[in-house]
């Protein structure tokens, strides 16, 4: 998947004719070398150091890549930016890849700045945070392994790797107990979750056997009367409307996961550049 990602970035720019796309690239001649330097900055987590890479071995596999911080190390910045890393290779594939590299490099550390963020709000807790589908269209991969790099946890990664019976599910199968029930008959073992939207659906959640149950967007005195029924019968996970001032008034619930959008929708791109000596 790393590898159609960045494909895909470098598609946008260089076109079906790669390298020989960038007309402004063309302008240097093929022999000459660059040799570069990629600057933080603002305080971050540095996240897609591979994805970064790739757009440039895509088209120079000779690019060389010296790093100066780990992957998810947050590093601080005061007033001036900071090296992440030395970069030399053919100037014409370093200028071309150039955009698409930074593009993914500040889009995954901005995902795993934010996860950090929230993660870091949680301690203390048992309730652990984790993302959902709500990803860039094309970069679900990297997003959620910036999750992960950022200290969050995965939902399901898509459609096919779990079951997630949703309102709309409940109603064009009738029930929420058949709806479980055909679950389990078509799903080969995967974790089934039901999302609920009060005290009743929790009850039939549980009935059901449901393996994971949503609670979305239940009122505080709920949430809370919710988990103390699903603890050790289900897995329990608060959704919907959660914001940085409300999580920790979540988690006293004890529930177990609580899943935010957020983390890969509202992500705030890092500021990187890249410079040529």
């Amino acid at each position: 998947m790393l590898v159609r990602e960045v494909e895909a970035a470098l598609a946008e720019d260089l076109g079906p004719d790669g390298l020989a796309g960038d007309l402004t690239a063309s302008l240097v001649p093929a022999e000459r070398v660059a040799r570069a330097t990629l600057l933080l900055k603002e305080t971050a987590v540095v996240c897609g150091q591979a994805w970064f890479e790739r757009a440039f071995s895509q088209l120079a596999p000779e690019t060389r890549i010296h790093w100066q911080v780990s992957e998810g190390t947050r590093v601080p910045v005061a007033r001036e930016p900071v090296v992440i890393a030395t970069l030399e290779g053919p100037a014409r594939a370093v200028l071309a890849a150039e955009r698409s590299a930074l593009n993914l490099l500040q889009t995954l550390s901005g995902t795993a700045t934010e996860t950090a963020r929230w993660v870091a709000r949680l301690e203390g807790t048992q309730s652990r945070i984790l993302d959902t589908r709500k990803t860039l269209p094309g970069l679900r991969h990297g997003q959620k392994y910036a999750v992960r790099c950022g200290g969050g946890y995965n939902h399901r990664l898509a459609l096919w790797d779990a079951v997630l019976i949703k309102e709309n599910h409940i109603a064009a199968c009738g029930s929420i107990a058949a709806a479980v029930a055909r679950a389990r008959e078509l799903g080969a073992g995967r974790w089934v979750e039901v999302e609920t939207e009060n005290l009743d659906e929790v009850d039939q959640a549980l009935e059901a056997g449901a393996d994971v149950i949503m609670l979305d967007e239940l009122a505080h005195a709920d949430l809370i009367e919710a988990v103390r029924r699903i603890r050790g019968r289900a897995v329990s996970e608060a959704s919907g409307g959660i914001t940085p001032d409300t999580l920790v008034q979540v988690a006293t619930t004890g529930v177990d996961y609580i899943s935010v959008g957020a983390l890969t929708k509202h992500l705030h791109a890092i500021d990187y550049s890249l410079r040529l000596d």
